[in-house]
């Protein structure tokens, strides 16, 4: 068994969402979000978030960490700050050894609905199929656990090509 952590980044909300995969099985463990206050200043805010996930690293004990790349919007300074954001989120799992791992949004939608274009609400349905009893309250929380749901079925992949298992 080996459990994973999803990362959703976010400088608002972060979300995070732990599963347990053995074999091709899945199991959600917990989920949820990181929130900063608006009003605090930009380092503030990063390291209330670089403090959330440590916590939640040292309390889960995850083997490894999936993170989902984010992409350039309009506003520069929103692009900035969430690249901040993303920063820790693939700063503090590395700081406490873990395996970090990358995936961009189409990846992670197409491995959990099965197309890139998919919405939310599609993604927060089948995390839910995927993880039975599987409680979420925030989109932010549900892209987390799609993140880690991605990383199980690529890094199982990834196992069988190294073992010389040919892909059908």
């Amino acid at each position: 068994m080996i459990r994973l952590l999803g990362i959703d980044p976010g400088l608002r909300f972060m979300g995070w969402g732990i599963v347990d995969v053995e074999g091709n099985r899945l199991r959600h463990v917990a989920n949820g979000v990181l929130a900063t206050h608006s009003g605090d200043d930009v380092p503030r805010r990063l390291c209330d978030l670089h403090e959330g996930l440590k916590r939640l690293i040292e309390h889960y004990r995850p083997m490894e960490a999936a993170v989902e790349e984010t992409y350039v919007n309009r506003n520069g300074s929103s692009t900035l700050k969430l690249g901040y954001a993303r920063g820790v989120a693939l700063l503090v799992p590395a700081l406490a050894g873990l395996s970090v791992h990358e995936y961009g949004a189409k990846s992670v939608k197409r491995a959990v609905v099965g197309t890139g274009a998919a919405t939310k609400e599609q993604v927060t349905m089948m995390v839910q199929r995927l993880l039975p009893g599987a409680e979420v309250k925030k989109a932010d929380a549900s892209d987390a656990l799609a993140v880690a749901i991605c990383h199980a079925h690529h890094r199982g992949s990834a196992q069988q090509v190294a073992l010389g298992v040919r892909m059908a």
